[in-house]
């Protein structure tokens, strides 16, 4: 799927598809076929998970450290919820999270980056035959 935003002046999303994601800044675009963590100040580093099954209580506590008021978690190919456990050093910081499927994470991301929000968006993408 393409996404269109309106002229954005922070890293966007320009599209997502099964096991990869499209990057956008100052007239840049990138594919990304692995997870990776964005953010609207251009914070951009790679999520050392290749799926759900793999993430710890690490992943979030790395996604703390960036300081962002809130972090869209793009749980893959759908919605899944990681345990409440896993989230202590974001809930600890004050540090909103909201989970959804990466596709819809995306577009969320896009929506309040653009509204000047300092969000993360953490997107697990996962190849064929890696989502349960």
């Amino acid at each position: 799927m393409k996404l269109q935003p309106d002229r954005l002046d922070v890293q966007s999303i320009l599209g997502y598809g099964p096991g990869w994601v499209g990057l956008g800044h100052n007239g840049v675009a990138e594919k990304i076929e692995h997870s990776i963590v964005i953010g609207s100040r251009g914070e951009k580093f790679d999520w050392n998970c290749a799926s759900f099954d793999e993430l710890t209580a690490e992943h979030f506590a790395l996604l703390a450290t960036t300081r962002p008021e809130l972090v869209i978690f793009g749980s893959g190919t759908r919605l899944r919820f990681p345990p409440p456990a896993y989230l202590r050093a974001l809930m600890d910081k004050r540090i909103g999270l909201e989970t959804m499927d990466t596709l819809a994470a995306c577009r969320t991301y896009n929506i309040l980056a653009g509204e000047g929000r300092q969000v993360i968006a953490a997107l697990l993408i996962e190849r064929e035959g890696t989502a349960d």
